[in-house]
């Protein structure tokens, strides 16, 4: 899963390189004195499609990342759990040392010459 996931941000970041490129050649093509219509709607529409699939991709991982911080479970994720355990084990840590007080305390008052 998280392979897949850096996966896409790898395609994403070379469509993005795509974009730059399109843009570039745009810019370029419209520099000329005499455009070529069919080479700048080629590259318009190359841009905007690429633009369209960063868009998409980059909406589905920022979804993807809203929902594992939120802690809704998730396919593959342990943090939910982990976070949960070690809030067990502070809860448990917190009573063992409440309950040493209280022991002390109780001698203290049974044993008051010590």
């Amino acid at each position: 899963m998280a392979n897949d996931r850096l996966r896409a941000l790898e395609d994403v970041e070379k469509e993005i390189a795509l974009v730059l490129q399109s843009a570039g050649t745009i810019v370029l093509e419209l520099s000329k004195e005499k455009a070529n219509a069919s080479l700048l709607d080629r590259q318009l529409n190359q841009f905007q499609t690429s633009i369209n699939r960063v868009e998409s991709e980059l909406s589905a991982q920022i979804r993807y990342l809203t929902q594992v911080a939120t802690g809704q479970p998730h396919e593959g994720s342990t943090y939910s759990a982990r976070k949960d355990c070690q809030m067990a084990l502070n809860r448990a840590e917190y009573a063992r040392v409440k309950l040493g007080e209280l022991g002390h305390t109780c001698e203290m008052m049974l044993d008051p010459q010590t």
